[in-house]
């Protein structure tokens, strides 16, 4: 069960990750074809405020790449915890503010992951 459990939380990063790429790097080329509720006009002037959330989505994939390489086992479980809380709690955010569509594709996967993690 750890190795499955490590492989949901490792899913997991790269999401967070990708989400980093969109909205820091390519917020405005990929952006509009990914978030289609969003107003395309409005791509540009939100580029800083996108950045800013890709650069939280990678302070969350690094926690939980983090989590990956601590060798005391209840210590990595304890950060992998608290960084697929961050995520859901944001996936779970976002789809009450945004689009609901962010609690499947965001909160979701960390909740599978989350649950793979406690059963381990």
């Amino acid at each position: 069960m750890k190795i499955i459990s490590e492989i949901a939380i490792g899913l997991v990063a790269l999401e967070a990750f990708y989400i980093l790429y969109i909205e820091m790097f390519a917020w405005t080329t990929k952006g509009p074809k990914i978030f289609k509720g969003f107003p395309k006009d409005l791509f540009v002037p939100t580029k800083s405020l996108a950045a800013n959330q890709g650069l939280y989505n990678g302070f969350l994939g690094a926690g939980l790449v983090w989590s990956l390489l601590i060798t005391d086992s209840q210590w990595s479980v304890n950060v992998a915890c608290f960084f697929l809380g961050c995520i859901i709690v944001a996936g779970i955010y976002g789809a009450l503010t945004a689009q609901k569509s962010i609690f499947f594709t965001q909160a979701m996967p960390a909740i599978i992951a989350l649950a793979l993690t406690l059963l381990r």
